[in-house]
């Protein structure tokens, strides 16, 4: 007999979100709901919500460059073991390999390349195609 959490479907929705903090405030919510919908515990909706935030913020600035007419493709899929999510902005994008490592020393005082830092840290499998406006994100539960 299955049990309630083999019986839960995979939970997908695609956000077609402007780059404006309250719309991505919105959305971050729903994903981390669906997240505890899911069954997934504290630890992992929190890694989760800091990678999700963190990107979606890079994306609305850096990607963006703040410009509230652009747009954010924000796409989920979750279910009980693993939680998949795509971010795709509208900007030219940018080389991952250029982002200074925030722990050398020579950066410690530099802002730039924690977020990106973090979500790897987080996240099971980052990947960063080209042209770098797209970020897939893929958390796994243990």
């Amino acid at each position: 007999m299955a049990s309630d959490q083999d019986k839960k479907k995979c939970w997908e929705r695609t956000f077609d979100l402007a780059s404006k903090r309250p719309e991505i405030d919105q959305a971050v919510a729903e994903v981390l709901q669906a997240c505890t919908d899911q069954g997934l515990e504290e630890p992992a909706t929190f890694a989760i919500r800091l990678s999700l935030e963190e990107a979606m913020a890079n994306a609305m600035m850096h990607g963006n460059g703040g410009d509230e007419t652009k747009r954010i493709i924000l796409e989920c899929q979750i279910d009980s073991g693993k939680v998949r999510m795509t971010i795709q902005d509208e900007g030219p994008g940018f080389d991952p390999e250029t982002v200074p490592d925030p722990t050398a020393d020579e950066n410690l005082t530099i802002a730039s390349g924690r977020g990106l830092a973090l979500i790897k840290a987080f996240m099971t499998h980052v990947e960063i195609p080209r042209p770098g406006n797209r970020l897939e994100l893929v958390f796994e539960r243990s």
